[in-house]
């Protein structure tokens, strides 16, 4: 098969990005109707605003390289009649000399001023470091060996690109600044996330200064001299300062005797932010205050249930997909409540979970395999819920007994996670969800719309939310 790579250079910069369209009011908020705008907190956001909006523009430049090495990535793999998991294991990973613990000693060395914690207890985060950063190399020179076996033709930048230009022709498939822009739709909603919440937290401290600066116009006093007749820190003691030492004495420099003085006195800054927070909050209690700024809505991703465990109606009208780690601590503490949800709104919900586990837990990959391996003899959400129960215990042995405690077939088990005959499938959850920009667990998508919910009371509001949304659709 012969692999022929057109790239069109295009002027990036110029495509039009969710992440810099801007449509903020001009009033931001109304105090007691003294006015907050726009133009007040951008004084201290603009630059930083700035800055995350230029991440948009730079992972255009990146996505398009990423998606042509992606497409001749599984081209050579057809070429070879191999999947593209087994083409990078063979040409990459295999290639891959593992680091030393010498190598990650001398990492350590020369990095230590950077790096919390000793040798010991950070040596394997160091050469799984290293490791990643070899297989980025070796990566990056197989598919720059991919793209020069391929016929290249550069053409002139253009400068105006629309919306569905043609970026790149990979073996006749066209590549658009639509594909791009689609890739980049998880990036995009983050940064506006991120921009969103620097905007709300300058705007919560101008509301907050705004509040101490009339309490002592009406007072006829300075807001310094308001705070210190209303602002009463308690006062840190010695054994305060010492329980904190014994907490934290791996993290600090000296015995108690030398750092007792500075330990009291960050303790009584502490103390100094409570206080001035409950006083502001009392302020906040009594005044009128009308906010205008808006959270950034999720974009709708489009997110595959295929094949994947699902609890409740498949005919649901919302739908929850979680991605789980199954040694992470909070995803056992969510996945009661989203087993609730479902329960107390029985044929309305469904839950459908799929695998996120994280580089940092060294067990959760295999994990989830076993927990296909166990769906595979229909016992998944008895053998999860084991899992979460024993976090602190998931090696390979761990893993089969608790296939024994609820009456798997060992062999049939033990054989299916023993040749790694679901890592594939595992694999393919975990790009997806690298694909839908995740970071982290649990990461839950309701009706396609990403939200962030740590409770119970949260899961249950959003759930809510769309169902009353899924209502006045079908009405």
């Amino acid at each position: 098969m012969k692999i022929v790579l057109t790239a069109i250079i295009l002027t990036l910069v110029s495509l039009p990005s969710a992440a810099q369209s801007e449509d903020l009011p001009a009033t931001l908020a109304v105090v007691n109707g003294v006015t907050i705008s726009t133009r007040d907190i951008e004084k201290t956001t603009s630059e930083q605003v700035r800055n995350l909006q230029s991440q948009v523009t730079e992972a255009r430049k990146r996505e398009l390289d990423l998606i042509i090495n992606s497409k001749l990535l599984a081209l050579e793999a057809q070429k070879r009649g191999i999947t593209t998991t087994k083409l990078l294991q063979q040409e990459v990973v295999a290639k891959v000399k593992a680091p030393t613990q010498a190598e990650a000693q001398t990492f350590y060395d020369q990095n230590k001023a950077r790096i919390q914690g000793d040798f010991n207890s950070v040596k394997d985060d160091i050469v799984r470091y290293l490791l990643d950063e070899r297989q980025r190399v070796e990566a990056k020179k197989f598919a720059d060996g991919l793209r020069a076996a391929g016929k290249t033709v550069i053409n002139a930048p253009q400068a105006t690109p629309q919306q569905n230009a043609v970026l790149a022709v990979v073996n006749g498939e066209n590549i658009t600044s639509g594909d791009v822009e689609d890739s980049l739709k998880a990036l995009i909603f983050d940064v506006q996330e991120q921009v969103y919440n620097l905007r709300k937290n300058e705007l919560e401290l101008t509301i907050n200064d705004t509040l101490l600066t009339q309490e002592a116009q009406k007072r006829k006093i300075t807001t310094n001299a308001l705070l210190d007749a209303e602002v009463k820190p308690k006062q840190v003691t010695e054994e305060q300062a010492r329980l904190f030492f014994d907490q934290n004495k791996e993290r600090l420099s000296g015995d108690f005797a030398q750092t007792k003085d500075s330990i009291i006195s960050y303790l009584q800054q502490a103390e100094l932010r409570l206080a001035e927070r409950a006083f502001v909050e009392k302020l906040r209690a009594a005044a009128s205050i009308q906010v205008f700024l808006k959270a950034p809505e999720s974009p709708v991703f489009s997110i595959s249930t295929k094949d994947q465990p699902s609890l409740g109606d498949d005919n649901a009208a919302v739908t929850i997909v979680a991605f789980t780690d199954y040694q992470c601590p909070s995803c056992a503490s969510m996945h009661p409540a989203l087993e609730r949800v479902v329960k107390e709104n029985a044929g309305k919900v469904r839950l459908v979970t799929r695998d996120f586990p994280l580089s940092q837990h060294a067990e959760a990959f295999k994990a989830a395999e076993a927990a296909e391996a166990a769906r595979e003899q229909g016992k998944y959400w008895e053998y999860i819920a084991v899992l979460m129960r024993n976090q602190s215990s998931l090696g390979v042995e761990k893993l089969k007994s608790f296939a024994t405690e609820l009456g798997l077939d060992r062999s049939r088990f033990d054989t299916a996670l023993d040749s790694g005959k679901f890592a594939e499938m595992v694999q393919r959850d975990v790009e997806d969800g690298m694909k839908l920009g995740l970071t982290g667990t649990p990461s839950l998508f309701i009706n396609g719309r990403r939200v962030t919910a740590k409770t119970y009371e949260d899961l249950k509001a959003s759930v809510d939310a769309a169902l009353k949304s899924s209502n006045s659709a079908g009405r």
